[in-house]
């Protein structure tokens, strides 16, 4: 492929920093932490294949600024006790090869781990599968300040931007979405008000952080459950970012809302949110990434061509093959072969691909886990073991 090939096209970021291609390495719950928030060598090698790989930027998921709200026990914490050195040694790796390294702030809110949190978000819930209280006006007022200091710690670490989490139900996506959020003050009721939080996220991670690094932010097109957030109060936040100090807007959707379906276990034939993000491209001059549902090079190619997208964000494509954008830019593109279950447990294919990932990690051959179950046991026997040394470690 050549240099005029839309996917291989240099794109330069409101920030000034330009991105060498088009293909991101979006963000997943790698969960390769050691437990005590710290980033371990096999999470370095893993980035550093993904960098060699030809992505033009690696975002690493929920990197947490607070111990006491993580999504998972692997999860890394930036927070001004962590060891510096250690992130540093993950921000070399993972930049090598021309690419970008951002960490995505991560805040779990009301789905906090509860075996190492005490989860809170906009509201309290009671209900089958999750139970939390509600943040004071006190605490939310906090919650900025607390994503600015692990984005300045990301920038001194030698990151090249972060990401704020704002999709997928986790802390800002409560705030947006109906289903978390019943408050009545400035940060609930109209859209307005449950972007407040948000924005005065962007605004505080912007200030810590000066005008030259980068700073993205993921955001649901849709909760996919009925009551959740619509998609033109979706818009509406688009809009809002437009006049942010932002640089990406990556779009995706779903919520862990108790009833809700993972978008990435659907099995459309295609990207996932593709309208909706044409639509958000009427109301933002801000560059667009898109992330789930891409399985080929020609669905990758269509979408930065015909100008709905500026980024195409990959995960499980990229965990079946990490050198895929290498690939992609030969004469003779070639697509991952996606595996195929016939049935799965609650977390099965997230497991997988989670075990998957980490025997990519750890340089070793990946076990045939055609039972669903057995992966599923794996992940869950590693996290039952990092729970333990978490709540030693934190005190908890």
């Amino acid at each position: 492929m050549t240099i005029e090939n839309p996917l291989f096209r240099p794109l330069e970021l409101p920030s000034g920093v330009i991105l060498k291609n088009r293909i991101a390495k979006s963000a997943m719950s790698d969960s390769l932490g050691d437990g005590t928030g710290h980033p371990t060598r096999a999470q370095n090698r893993l980035y550093r294949q993904w960098a060699e790989g030809g992505v033009a930027v690696s975002i690493i998921g929920e990197v947490q600024g607070h111990p006491g709200y993580a999504e998972k026990p692997g999860n890394l914490v930036l927070d001004t006790a962590a060891d510096l050195e250690r992130f540093r040694a993950l921000a070399r790796e993972g930049s090598v090869n021309g690419s970008s390294f951002w960490p995505q702030l991560g805040h779990a809110g009301a789905l906090a781990y509860a075996p190492t949190s005490t989860p809170k978000g906009p509201s309290a819930l009671d209900l089958s599968g999750l139970t939390c209280a509600a943040l004071t006006v006190d605490e939310i007022h906090d919650i900025p300040k607390r994503f600015a200091k692990t984005a300045e710690l990301a920038k001194r670490a030698g990151f090249g931007g972060v990401q704020i989490h704002a999709a997928h139900g986790f802390l800002l996506s409560q705030f947006l979405s109906p289903l978390f959020n019943k408050r009545r003050d400035e940060y609930g009721g109209a859209i307005a008000n449950r972007m407040r939080l948000l924005l005065e996220t962007v605004d505080a991670v912007r200030a810590a952080v000066g005008p030259e690094f980068v700073v993205a932010i993921k955001l649901n097109a849709t909760d996919q459950l009925e009551g959740g957030l619509s998609q033109d109060d979706a818009l509406a936040v688009v809009a809002a970012l437009d006049s942010s100090s932002i640089d990406l807007i990556d779009i995706s959707g779903g919520t862990y809302f108790p009833g809700a379906k993972a978008a990435s276990d659907g099995t459309g034939g295609g990207p996932y949110f593709l309208e909706f993000v044409r639509k958000a491209r009427k109301h933002t001059s801000k560059p667009l990434m898109l992330t789930g549902g891409f399985k080929t090079y020609a669905q990758a190619e269509d979408a930065v061509a015909s100008g709905a997208i500026d980024i195409v964000g990959l995960a499980r494509a990229l965990v079946i093959e990490p050198a895929l954008p290498n690939i992609w830019q030969l004469s003779d593109p070639k697509d991952p072969v996606f595996p195929r279950f016939e049935s799965a447990p609650a977390g099965g294919i997230t497991a997988w691909y989670t075990m998957r990932l980490t025997a990519l990690a750890e340089g070793k051959e990946f076990p045939e886990f055609d039972d669903l179950d057995h992966a599923l046991a794996a992940y869950e026997a590693r996290d039952a073991d990092r729970t333990r040394i978490w709540q030693d470690y934190f005190g908890r």
